[in-house]
């Protein structure tokens, strides 16, 4: 495994360890660390229940930081584009509860496209050195 990690083209690579390295941080800081009230107040928006809000992202952060250290691995395109329609679906989530989120800095769709941008970049790094992995 540390092989096929070690011989992908540098862009790849960046690109692994940026997605990687953002999917671990989400999920470690603003959701098992600090537990963000912007994120437990967006995910309330389908569960009522505060504690159970709490819990769900509680969940949230351990399969986001699980995904992250899957993205490092993976020599599948599909997981990259997998990424990519969730990333989407995540903005089209705010966008319909929180739409004013987009007015702030750093909000989530200068996020999350810059995210999108490196999965298609990467995707298309995999595809070119799949032969060499």
């Amino acid at each position: 495994m540390l092989r096929h990690f070690f011989r992908q083209t540098p862009v790849l690579l960046i690109c692994r360890l940026s997605l990687a390295f953002s999917w671990i941080y989400q999920g470690a800081v603003p959701k098992l660390a600090c537990q963000s009230s912007g994120e437990i107040d967006l995910l309330g928006h389908v569960i009522p229940i505060y504690q159970w809000a709490c819990e769900a992202v509680f969940w949230m952060g351990i399969a986001e930081i699980l995904f992250g250290i899957f993205l490092l691995f993976t020599k599948s395109r599909k997981v990259l584009w997998f990424n990519m329609f969730a990333l989407i679906g995540l903005l089209g989530f705010v966008l319909f509860f929180e739409p004013t989120m987009f007015t702030l800095p750093f909000n989530p769709l200068t996020l999350n496209v810059a995210l999108i941008a490196l999965s298609l970049i990467a995707a298309g790094e995999l595809k070119k050195t799949e032969n060499l992995i």
